[in-house]
């Protein structure tokens, strides 16, 4: 059967959420343009698991009438348990740029804005970090801009911080004690040895790494099914892409 890169992902993804080692995530909020990880969180859902599901870009039934405002409200009060957030570059201490590169403010390419992720990074006690491209043009040794910083000096008030982050290569699980993540495993055609050549920052490696898990075919049964379901109103293009489906006329 056929995986499409982001159903690997979204698998992926879905099974950090459900992770038991980490703090249970009964509430889960996606930002906006956000479709592989919302795709996770319904994943999630369908399975049966008991998530509230906060989806900021979607389209009808949204319960935030004032948009990020009623977001990063429910973030500060603690009632966010989980967040995703990507960057136009990510480095080896889970710091993430989403300002843009060269001199400020960002002569040489322009990301698309810092927005709230400094705040969710800080208040969120977990946030999965997710990027489709692995290259050392985005997983840099060194952001050039901080707009969200991964780990915080002493003393100062954070809920959490990055539990993994999640490429279209690899899985790397990121230790905030140390500021360092680690090769959790490997897509189907990468190695340790092409992970390294494609990343700009260094991590660390266990003795074995395993391969990143197929999706199942009942998670791709769903995926392909009742969560596109869910997904068609608000990401028409990406369900078209990626599920071969698209809305009635």
């Amino acid at each position: 059967m056929s995986i499409r890169p982001e159903e690997r992902i979204a698998a992926t993804l879905a099974r950090l959420i459900l992770d038991p080692s980490a703090p249970p995530a009964r509430h889960i909020a996606v930002g906006a343009a956000s479709p592989i990880p919302a795709a996770a969180c319904w994943l999630v859902k369908k399975q049966g698991h008991p998530v509230r599901l906060s989806l900021l870009h979607k389209r009808s039934g949204n319960p935030f009438t004032e948009g990020s405002r009623e977001l990063f409200d429910l973030t500060g009060q603690g009632r966010i348990d989980l967040f995703f957030l990507g960057g136009g570059q990510i480095d080896g201490q889970a710091n993430i740029n989403l300002v843009g590169t060269g001199e400020w403010p960002g002569t040489g390419v322009r990301f698309p804005g810092s927005f709230g992720s400094a705040f969710m990074y800080f208040m969120t006690p977990r946030t999965i970090l997710f990027r489709e491209e692995h290259s050392p043009r985005v997983l840099v040794d060194k952001v050039e801009m901080i707009s969200a910083p991964g780990v915080s000096p002493p003393g100062v008030f954070r809920r959490g911080t990055a539990q993994a982050l999640v490429t279209g290569r690899c899985v790397f699980r990121f230790h905030p004690d140390r500021a360092r993540f680690t090769l959790d495993s490997v897509h189907p055609g990468e190695s340790v040895a092409s992970i390294r050549a494609e990343t700009g920052f260094d991590f660390d490696v266990p003795d074995t790494v395993p391969a990143t898990p197929d999706p199942t075919g009942a998670e791709l049964a769903l995926l392909r099914g009742p969560v596109c379901d869910e997904m068609l109103e608000t990401y028409p293009e990406f369900c078209s892409r990626v599920f071969g489906r698209k809305q009635a006329a």
